[in-house]
């Protein structure tokens, strides 16, 4: 907030301002579609597949960005009417406490994409083998893995979150791990393309290699929408760190809550991406659904 008074200063661009209603609407939206996905699969048993497990660690990082947005607007709300101070004690590690959250949140959907579309990327190649290598506790032990090290990594970059030397690695991941997975799918695809031609006679091979193949297009869209709603939050976090005195970044940076407001729309659309693309889940939704009609 003191950036963004800063450069109404120093720009001629005005803060835009999203409407505290928008906020908790989307936010109240994105948590209650990601606790449907998780609910869903809890209770089909032919969804305890990796696969599913990997979505749902989405999910819960979806849930987790929604529900930091949710706390930082009453925080807000609070402060604005002055049941809470911008630099009391209290405040500073309620700060502290979201702001891990935030980082929590945009770690876990960072490594979960990373698992899913390992996980792709082994059903596809090794199919035969598939259940061999990537099992149920193994998945587990993946996932336990991938939260302990953003758990601890949120901490740690909230609590040093001042000092260049945490920030820098911070933005760094980000673009560093989209590029593995980017290289990944082409990867994915250039072998798909000839593995494609070597089975393509074989009937069953090839429904199966087209199933394996939707998944794959399935994570694409994950990555697309999730890089269309993370990245402008991202860049706002390094122009605020490196160049915040500029106008031209000033005038970005006036774009705040909308940057806010795009990480919200990712934990809605994901969910929809699930239901659209995976039978499954439109079976079990319309289980849900009619029993508890």
């Amino acid at each position: 907030e003191n950036i963004s008074d800063f450069s109404l200063n120093i720009t001629d661009c005005t803060q835009v301002v999203v409407p505290e209603e928008v906020f908790f609407t989307v936010a109240a939206a994105g948590i209650l579609e990601n606790l449907l996905i998780l609910i869903a699969v809890a209770r089909n048993k032919n969804l305890h597949l990796p696969m599913y497990f990997f979505i749902c660690s989405l999910a819960i990082s979806d849930m987790l960005g929604s529900l930091y947005k949710t706390l930082e607007n009453i925080f807000i709300i609070l402060c604005k009417m002055g049941y809470l101070t911008r630099h009391g004690d209290f405040e500073k590690k309620l700060d502290d406490a979201m702001d891990s959250m935030f980082i929590l949140s945009l770690l876990g959907s960072i490594f979960s994409l990373l698992a899913i579309a390992a996980d792709r990327y082994i059903t596809i190649f090794y199919a035969l083998r598939y259940h061999n290598i990537m099992t149920l506790r193994r998945a587990l032990v993946i996932l336990a893995i991938i939260w302990t090290f953003c758990a601890g990594s949120s901490i740690a970059i909230a609590l040093f979150s001042y000092e260049a030397a945490t920030v820098i690695p911070f933005t760094i991941l980000f673009p560093l791990m989209m590029f593995f997975i980017l290289c990944l799918y082409v990867h994915m695809f250039l072998l798909a393309r000839s593995h494609a031609k070597k089975i393509a006679s074989l009937p069953t091979s090839t429904v199966h290699h087209r199933t394996n193949m939707k998944g794959a297009i399935t994570l694409t869209i994950f990555l697309g929408v999730f890089l269309c709603c993370w990245a402008p939050f991202v860049l706002h976090i390094l122009l605020a760190r490196f160049c915040p005195h500029n106008p031209y970044c000033a005038c970005y940076m006036s774009i705040f809550h909308v940057n806010g407001t795009l990480i919200m729309c990712n934990a809605i659309i994901n969910p929809m991406i699930f239901a659209f693309r995976s039978p499954e889940l439109r079976s079990t939704f319309k289980k849900m659904f009619y029993c508890s009609r």
